[in-house]
């Protein structure tokens, strides 16, 4: 699934409401202008126990921030109903909200001010999304 007109700047929050598929080893949330020049690459990876984050340049993946983080693998398990995921776009950064409280945090590494592009891909069935 992708958007290719969204218009979140620093300020903003993404909040990204969807169903985790019982039979998925993973999903990804990427924001940026287009699939080859991503700011933040949210995935987490069940199999691994791990929530990987990165950007992406000239279609050049960058280096990893890997938390490890267990709430997810038991969503993941559970089958449990929508997920919600907050997304804050911070002049410096991006933070993540996940169900239970536990945030994540990935620099801006690339000084984005304006994401037009989000695509979701993998195990994760987008309900609705709102950005404020």
């Amino acid at each position: 699934m992708e958007i290719l007109n969204l218009d979140m700047k620093p300020g903003n929050t993404l909040k990204v409401k969807g169903k985790i598929s019982p039979d998925t080893v993973g999903f990804s949330i990427n924001l940026g202008c287009s699939s080859r020049d991503m700011a933040f690459h949210f995935n987490p990876r069940f199999n691994e126990s791990v929530i990987v984050c990165n950007s992406k340049c000239s279609n050049a993946w960058q280096t990893e921030h890997r938390d490890s983080h267990l709430l997810l693998q038991g969503l993941h398990c559970q089958g449990e109903g929508s997920v919600p995921f907050l997304i804050e776009m911070l002049s410096d950064k991006f933070r993540v909200k996940l169900p239970d409280g536990h945030e994540v945090h990935f620099p801006n590494r690339h000084g984005y001010r304006k994401i037009t592009f989000m695509s979701i891909v993998g195990g994760f069935k987008m309900i609705s999304f709102k950005l404020s």
